[in-house]
This record gives C-alpha cells, sequence and structure tokens, in this order.
C-alpha cells in the first residue's frame, strides 16, 4: 500500500476523514509518522489526530520543518509529534481531568534526535537553517551522558495562528538545585 501524493495539496484541501495513514503528506513523510508513539502503542491509546485544523498544523509542521531536517541528515523518525490529550497524561502522569497546553496536542510541535548528531549542534542547525519557527529548545542535554543524549523540540505555529517567536530555549539541569529549568539560548546542562 504505498498512499498517494498529496505533498503538494494546499493545506486547506485536507481532510483528516479523506486520508490513508500511508499518504504521503509532505515531500519526505507519510501521516502516520506523525502519530507514531511506542507509548501510545503499550497503552493502547488512539493517537489519531482528531481534527482537520490540527491535521492541517502538523502537515505545516512536516513541510517546514520535518523535510527540511530530513534532506539535510537522512533518513529519521520524529521522537514525537502530534500528541493527543490521553498520551500528553501518560507520557506526564496526570490524571484523567487534567488538560495539557503543549504545542504537541495542537500538531504544533516535534521532538528530534539524529543518530550519531550531536543533540546541541541539531539545535544550532534547526535555529540557523530553519526559515521560521516558535521554539527550538534543547531538552535534557546533558554532555556527562554523551553528545547525542536529549532531544530537540522545535514547534511552528501555522499560518494565520499567530507569529513565530524565534525563541531558542534549553531546558537543562540547574547546578545549584539539580532540577531541571528553562534558560534562554542553545546549551548542555553543566556538570
Amino acid at each position: 500500500m504505498a498512499g498517494r501524493d498529496l505533498s503538494s495539496t494546499p493545506l486547506a484541501q485536507l481532510h483528516i476523514a479523506e486520508l490513508d495513514p500511508q499518504d504521503r503528506i509532505a515531500k519526505h513523510f507519510r501521516l502516520y509518522e506523525l502519530t507514531v508513539s511506542e507509548t501510545a502503542d503499550r497503552q493502547r491509546i488512539d493517537n489519531r489526530i482528531g481534527s482537520d485544523e490540527v491535521l492541517r498544523s502538523a502537515v505545516n509542521l512536516a513541510r517546514e520543518v520535518l523535510d527540511p531536517i530530513r534532506e539535510a541528515y537522512g533518513s529519521f523518525t520524529p521522537n514525537s509529534v502530534y500528541r493527543c490529550q490521553a498520551l500528553e497524561r501518560a507520557l506526564k502522569g496526570r490524571p484523567s481531568s487534567w488538560l495539557s497546553t503543549s504545542q504537541h496536542t495542537l500538531g504544533w510541535a516535534c521532538d528530534v534526535e539524529i543518530v550519531a548528531l550531536p543533540t546541541l549542534e541539531l539545535a544550532q542547525w534547526a535555529a540557523t537553517n530553519l526559515a521560521q519557527f516558535d521554539q527550538i529548545i534543547c531538552e535534557c542535554h546533558d554532555p556527562a551522558k554523551g553528545p547525542n543524549s536529549g532531544w530537540v523540540h522545535i514547534s511552528l505555529v501555522p499560518p494565520g495562528a499567530g507569529r513565530n517567536r524565534r525563541q531558542m530555549l534549553s531546558y537543562v539541569v540547574d547546578a545549584a538545585s539539580g532540577r531541571l529549568v528553562y534558560v534562554n539560548g542553545l546549551q548542555s546542562s553543566e556538570g
């Protein structure tokens, strides 16, 4: 099952009810790649995209963020793109009444690691080479655990939903408290 090539279809013409998981929605990505989650599979959480708005946001992210990364570094599987509320609760250990405000639930964000590419280098490449982004966050990178520790969170506000802030942050261990904190700039945890 090869799926259809919808990589050039305008976002407004994409409808979740009409798509197959194998459909190519970006130059280098198929729809199913935007919803893959080992946690969802293990816990039997239905992580399918449920609305056209979220679909279009996730496809925009694939075309504008994930495609350029794949063109630069070859094949990789994003750690996470779209995450439904049930998956967010499972990942964060929250009760069923809790609602996440994560950009992942809107289809606006992805988490990326590239084998053999240092995490900080990937974050810096994204900041320099992506035409637009809302946030790039170098998350949990600790050089003591190796150059590939952590991952890079990249988000993109879809057309018509506001402006992209071009914010660069790191989520690292604070040396004084030992807790994870957000700091400005792309950097590693200190010793």
